[in-house]
């Protein structure tokens, strides 16, 4: 790692008064020196939380859009702005507004790898750790859950009470994880556990021993009293996973990698702090919409679950 470039990141952040959030999903060395280390929800929250009035973002543009909608005193600096999630552009807000006309009762539940624009246009933000929480705790029997229609497909499973739609979209590695690749894993190392992200496809959760957002596993794995574990999520996680347990040995297929999580590099988290951009910015009007979603989710992600009598 350069310790001359890590040591003038450190420096430009006091300098700037900022704060480093990095995703599971980001290169190692970014990780290593992020103050904040966490999936979507860990980070949202720590945005919120910390005092220091700049914000760096490492992850993908709707990371940064979403602390821009939470932190609008704050400036919110995103060092690739070309790193863009396929997902989040996969919603029509067209089928928003005839979802809204076909059902009087009716909760549009919005997952945050989203852009600002389709946060504007729904009742509640949700994540992979706390979507099922939220969604069984919302009032509204019908749910039109977007965009990611695998991690709906398990929320369905899990809240069968409710009448979950889903619309169109999908995260490409998650989605395009090939069961065999997995199954080969399986048979190379027969004790390891699977573990699998809710936004992979049906055929690899219905291998799965564990199915959980990122946080989930990397939770599970450190917990977990066995040692071998094949990992079904973004290979970023690797990172986290080996820094918590160096004595255990994690697996994964090929192609495992998102080239725009990527896209985030030493270079440009020096260079983002060094010129004040790029910035994340979103219109006053779609933040204000944006942020009721968001905040909803904060509120409800954080509350206690409601016990069944």
């Amino acid at each position: 790692m350069n310790e001359e470039l890590i040591r003038e990141i450190q420096e430009l952040k006091k300098e700037k008064d900022a704060v480093i959030l990095a995703h599971y999903y980001v290169d190692g060395s970014i990780q290593e020196i992020a103050d904040y280390v966490g999936d979507s929800f860990a980070l949202a929250k720590a945005a919120v939380e910390d005092p220091r009035k700049t914000i760096v973002f490492c992850g993908v543009t709707f990371m940064g859009q979403s602390a821009s909608i939470l932190n609008p005193d704050k400036t919110v600096l995103v060092p690739a702005d070309d790193a863009v999630c396929p997902m989040a552009l996969m919603v029509d807000p067209a089928e928003i507004r005839e979802m809204r006309e076909k059902y009087e009762d009716l909760a549009v539940v919005c997952y945050i790898n989203s852009m600002a624009e389709t946060k504007a246009l729904v009742d509640v933000c949700v994540t992979s750790s706390n979507a099922v929480k939220i969604v069984r705790s919302l009032p509204q029997k019908n749910i039109y859950f977007i965009p990611d229609q695998n991690l709906g497909s398990y929320i369905a499973e899990q809240v069968p009470e409710k009448n979950i739609m889903l619309g169109y979209g999908f995260c490409h590695v998650h989605h395009y994880m090939d069961p065999e690749d997995v199954k080969a894993l399986k048979k190379d190392h027969p004790k390891a556990k699977i573990l699998a992200h809710p936004e992979c496809n049906r055929s690899i959760i219905e291998l799965a021993d564990y199915v959980g957002s990122t946080k989930g596993i990397i939770r599970y794995s450190t917990e977990s009293p066995e040692t071998e574990f094949i990992i079904c999520t973004e290979s970023g996680v690797e990172h986290e996973l080996r820094r918590l347990s160096p004595e255990k040995e994690f697996y994964f297929a090929a192609n495992q990698i998102c080239p725009n999580m990527k896209k985030l590099t030493l270079e440009k988290v020096r260079d983002c702090l060094k010129n004040g951009a790029p910035v994340s910015k979103v219109d006053e009007e779609t933040r204000t919409k944006a942020l009721i979603p968001l905040n909803r989710m904060l509120e409800l992600g954080s509350a206690p679950e409601k016990k069944e009598n």
